[in-house]
Order: C-alpha cells, then structure tokens, then sequence
C-alpha cells in the first residue's frame, strides 16, 4: 500500500504545475498579437529629406521668446521690452512676415496683451502666439 501512494505523489509532483504557466503564456501571446496590430503600418518607406543648415528658414518670422517671469529674448538675445519691440519693428519685412510669440503658460495674460499690444503699435502686421495643441 506505501508502494502506490509513493507513486501517486511522484505523478502529481511532476509537469503539472507547469500547465497553468504554458496557459497563461499563450494568452498573453495572443494579447500582444492582437495588441501589436493597432497602429497602421506605413504603405512604403520613405527617406525625408535632410536640412543642410541648422535652425529657422531665413524666411520666417522672427520668435519673440517670454519666461514665465516676463523676462523676454528676442532669438538668444535677452532684452527689454522697449528694445526688443524696436528690434523687431526694424527688422527687414517685420511688417509683411510678423512675429511668432512662444510664451511660458504660467505668464500673465496682462503681460502678452500689453507685448502685442507693443508689436501692433510699432508696426508689425500679424503676431501669432504659439501653442501646443491638447493632449500633446
């Protein structure tokens, strides 16, 4: 009788325990199968070309930097606001082509509106303001 229950708990100390782990394992095959196919692959690949020169085209509007303190910078140069509208408002074709505004989110709207207000005053046709689009 010691010689049958000796080989029943040699069968079931054996692969059993392995199953539930090749199941799991195949589930999550599947999962990453499935979950592996929700972008959409590109018809053809494609080589973009490459800029030989670093930085903005030298068509485009000036970028009046504004930290979240209102300091303000026109490309690297930090100024005033009094020199900073002088310096764009000279600027070649600052009228026909404008200026970009990238402004730190935590800036007072008192502070932009009075910068455009500026810009406006000085000349220059259009002033974007840049933002980042939701979700981004």
């Amino acid at each position: 009788m010691t010689r049958r229950l000796s080989a029943r708990r040699r069968r079931q100390e054996g692969d059993d325990g392995v199953l539930p782990l090749v199941n799991v394992v195949f589930l999550l095959l599947i999962f990453f199968m499935v979950a592996g196919q929700l972008t959409r692959a590109d018809p053809f690949e494609i080589a973009p070309p490459v800029s030989g020169s670093e930085g903005a085209a030298p068509d485009a509007p000036p970028t009046v930097w504004v930290g979240p303190e209102g300091q303000l910078s026109l490309g690297e140069a930090a100024m005033d606001e009094a020199a900073l509208v002088a310096a764009v408002a000279g600027a070649a074709g600052a009228s026909e082509a404008g200026v970009r505004v990238l402004a730190d989110g935590r800036v007072e709207a008192r502070r932009l509106v009075r910068l455009v207000a500026a810009l406006r005053a000085a000349g220059v046709g259009e002033v974007t303001l840049m933002t980042v689009a939701r979700g981004t």
